[in-house]
């Protein structure tokens, strides 16, 4: 059912917004500081931090709002600058570091480029672990047999030398893996399909309806093809 202010609007309206012909019926509310926010920014980044005192200069300039409305974007305003310092101030742990190294450098918030920043200033070992594994990628990726032993020298100057130590001693496999376009997904897709179904039905059957839903399923998709 529709409501009261919903109903308020005629069929004629209604047809034009959904051709396209209005766009001024939904209004998105603005705020009357957004035209002031850069002025305020850089009151705030020159000391001045009290909303009374920023709302006496604001008005100075024309501002027509109340002192509730710069009060409360001040309010924000230094509740998220706590936030972001008792963050910094936390140890992260090994996983969280292990993240924040790894993930693409666009897609990290203002506090985790800041902690970033510190990681690489004091521990710059993970900076060139990163772009091992990242170089280690890219070989995969482009199928360069090539570099594999150039990364290896590499690899075993960092922090990451124990994984460069175990990719030697399988390094025929590590090379057919990059050189060669098989691989063992489609058997890790059925172990996969096969774990997924064993949990599905925990306690509540035997072996021999696992046998028919697997076996049973594979016969009724090939008889479908």
């Amino acid at each position: 059912m529709a409501s009261p202010k919903a109903r308020r609007h005629s069929r004629k309206l209604v047809r034009q917004v959904i051709r396209g012909e209005r766009n001024d019926v939904f209004r998105v509310r603005q705020s009357s500081l957004e035209a002031h926010l850069p002025w305020l920014d850089a009151e705030r980044a020159a000391g001045c931090r009290k909303g009374a005192e920023l709302w006496r200069r604001l008005k100075a300039r024309g501002f027509r709002g109340s002192l509730r409305v710069v009060g409360e974007w001040a309010t924000r305003r230094r509740r998220a600058e706590r936030a972001d310092t008792e963050n910094l101030q936390r140890v992260p742990s090994a996983r969280t570091i292990a993240r924040l190294v790894t993930i693409g450098r666009d897609t990290p918030s203002k506090a985790e480029t800041v902690t970033i920043a510190a990681i690489e200033a004091g521990v710059p070992a993970l900076v060139e672990a990163r772009e091992v594994i990242t170089a280690f990628h890219a070989m995969i990726r482009r199928k360069a047999t090539s570099e594999l032993n150039p990364w290896i020298e590499r690899a075993r100057a960092s922090i990451v030398a124990s994984f460069a130590n175990g990719v030697i001693k399988d390094e025929a496999a590590v090379r057919a893996a990059i050189a060669l376009p098989w691989s063992n997904g489609q058997t890790e897709g059925q172990i996969t399909k096969l774990k997924l179904v064993k949990r599905q039905m925990y306690g509540r059957a035997k072996i021999d309806l696992l046998q028919a839903r697997l076996i049973g399923a594979a016969f009724l998709g090939l008889a479908y093809r």
